[in-house]
């Protein structure tokens, strides 16, 4: 069981590593499992980064869509989402938010 959630090998970041490495190992630079390793790693990494160096803030006005509940993560869709951040007002047609437990799987 992976002891980190797999939430942002879908981010930009995350496609550009997986894509990396499906070269490599097609070129037969790196082993299939070294890919799994480095992407482990990648989910830890990016996790922790967040979670320690990100002390951004935003205050978020919306409509709420949709939301969900599905084994320990919160899914939310919001229309006419309006972003605040501290001298900075976004706007945008919709967002989705998805939110997993703190605890990391397994633990």
């Amino acid at each position: 069981m992976p002891s980190y959630y797999e939430l942002y090998r879908s981010s930009t970041l995350g496609t550009a590593l997986t894509d990396s490495l499906d070269e490599l190992i097609q070129a037969g630079h790196i082993t299939p499992q070294l890919a799994i390793q480095v992407l482990e790693q990648y989910d830890k990494s990016i996790s922790e980064t967040l979670a320690t160096k990100v002390k951004a803030k935003a205050v978020m006005k919306g409509n709420l869509r949709t939301y969900r509940f599905c084994d320990d993560v919160w899914t939310f869709i919001i229309k006419n989402p309006n972003f605040k951040f501290d001298h900075d007002i976004t706007a945008a047609d919709k967002v989705k938010i998805v939110a997993c437990n703190a605890k990391r799987p397994g633990e």
